[in-house]
């Protein structure tokens, strides 16, 4: 029988452990804090539990409007009549991360996979040396091995976190109340997700951003309609303005930025990036090549340089995504152990910042097509033009797809929505499977809804030639 030793219980490791065991595999998983990895227990589960507690919120601020309201003496709005309790709140998030770590072990426990607890390292290309949380230590053979060791939040060396006024998105769960004034340094997906959330739950947010615009990384005109949401619902954002240090003042937090100014808050949370788990590994003595930030290299079935060492998730530095870490271990395990595989393609991956709006995409981007050597053909409908979107008082956010000239191929697509997550499926299934605008747009959607308004689009973007570019 194969012995499989994996190193990571996250998403990249636990689904990879359930392939192997699949597969006929003799699987070890070794986890030091817990099944479901910082996915489960620190990130994804937690962060998104959080956001959907906002997200009744920002439902509720739209009370008004639709014309419910609270009788009483003073003040009468849905939204003045709410008390949020934080302590409540990261309560339940912890609980809920906790049932679905249970879940997760009982699920590898059911499958004969050997669970342990402690932390591994390579012994070459053919031994696991394991500490247990105990102390003891144990050599185990392996014929296969994957790394799927994570991230740890990266930490300023002039801002560095404790637990209480400091903190890390590890650690912004062990508030139990809503801080005065919450300074948000980093403006990438992380930033702009709690900032969103704490926005939205009333706190005062001041975020600083190095660079222009909020969510560098993702769609301009997404980001964009963020930015813009943001600043109207009151949110100071600090543009091009680089934080150098994080320190405490009594009850205070002071964030000094790079041209000497300075922001006080009572609580900062620091979503400045992460550093991958690979260090102390015994990795590059067993001739796995690292990248200059420590990250693993793999290519597209999960191998590394090493014979028989593969690795999953945020430590190999592709897409900082759960389902991305999961496919990767999945398809390591398909290639190791011999079964019908195909490689990694990071243009079939959809992704989210669970902002209020969400944005979603899928495929090329905005960019790619811009500098593409095609014609590539575009169309943007704003969400307000949506009959369900009117009914339920959505201004901001839009429907963006792109498809190939002449042919029509469905290429990739933005949607800036509530609930963007799952709107962005049909257009996921229409690149992967390369559909043409003509057979998305003759499948049936529901009247009045807000997918409607992706196939409109498609709808459109139907011409005698395919190379409109259309800006609605």
């Amino acid at each position: 029988m194969t012995s499989v030793v994996i190193l990571g219980g996250g998403p990249g490791g636990y689904e990879a452990a359930l392939v192997a065991a699949q597969l006929g595999g003799q699987v070890t998983l070794i986890e030091r804090d817990g099944l479901g990895g910082a996915a489960v227990l620190t990130d994804c589960v937690p962060s998104k539990t959080l956001i959907a507690t906002a997200e009744v919120m920002s439902s509720l601020r739209r009370a008004d409007e639709l014309g419910l309201r609270i009788v009483s003496n003073g003040d009468d709005s849905v939204l003045s009549s709410i008390q949020v309790d934080l302590a409540r709140i990261n309560q339940r998030v912890m609980d809920l991360a906790s049932a679905q770590s249970r879940d997760i072990t009982a699920k590898l426990t059911a499958q004969g996979i050997r669970l342990m607890n402690g932390n591994g390292r390579l012994d070459g290309t053919e031994r696991v040396v394991v500490q247990h949380a105990n102390g003891t230590v144990e050599s185990i053979d392996a014929d296969i091995i994957l790394v799927a060791t994570g991230t740890t939040p990266r930490e300023l060396p002039t801002a560095k976190c404790d637990g209480e006024r400091i903190l890390n998105w590890k650690q912004v769960y062990g508030l139990t109340e809503l801080p005065k004034k919450l300074i948000v340094v980093g403006s990438g997906v992380t930033g702009a997700e709690f900032a969103s959330a704490y926005d939205e739950l009333d706190v005062d947010v001041v975020l600083v951003s190095s660079r222009d615009k909020v969510l560098p990384g993702e769609d301009a005109d997404a980001a964009e309609v963020l930015q813009d949401v943001f600043e109207r619902r009151g949110m100071q954002i600090l543009s091009r303005s680089r934080a150098v240090a994080a320190t405490r003042d009594g009850d205070e937090v002071v964030v000094t930025l790079e041209d000497g100014r300075e922001v006080r808050g009572s609580h900062c949370l620091m979503a400045v990036g992460a550093t991958p788990n690979t260090a102390d590994m015994g990795l590059e003595q067993a001739g796995v090549a690292l990248t200059a930030s420590g990250h693993i290299v793999t290519d597209r079935v999960s191998r590394t340089s090493a014979r028989g060492v593969y690795a999953a998730g945020d430590c190999t530095g592709v897409f900082a995504l759960a389902s991305v870490a999961a496919m990767q271990g999945r398809i390591a395990m398909w290639h190791a152990l011999g079964d019908a595989v195909a490689p990694l393609d990071l243009k079939r991956v959809s992704s989210n910042v669970f902002t209020t709006p969400e944005i979603a995409t899928v495929g090329m981007s905005q960019d790619e097509c811009d500098k593409s050597e095609l014609r590539i053909a575009q169309i943007t409908l704003p969400l307000f033009t949506n009959a369900r979107a009117k009914m339920q008082g959505l201004r901001d956010g839009f429907v963006k797809l792109f498809c190939l000239p002449v042919t029509g191929i469905i290429v990739g697509g933005v949607v800036v929505a509530p609930h963007a997550s799952e709107l962005i499926h049909p257009i996921a299934v229409a690149v992967g499977e390369r559909l043409t605008v003509d057979q998305f747009s003759h499948d049936f959607t529901v009247y009045p809804s807000l997918s409607g308004s992706i196939a409109e689009a498609a709808r459109q973007l139907h011409t005698h030639d395919q190379i409109a570019d259309l800006t609605v």
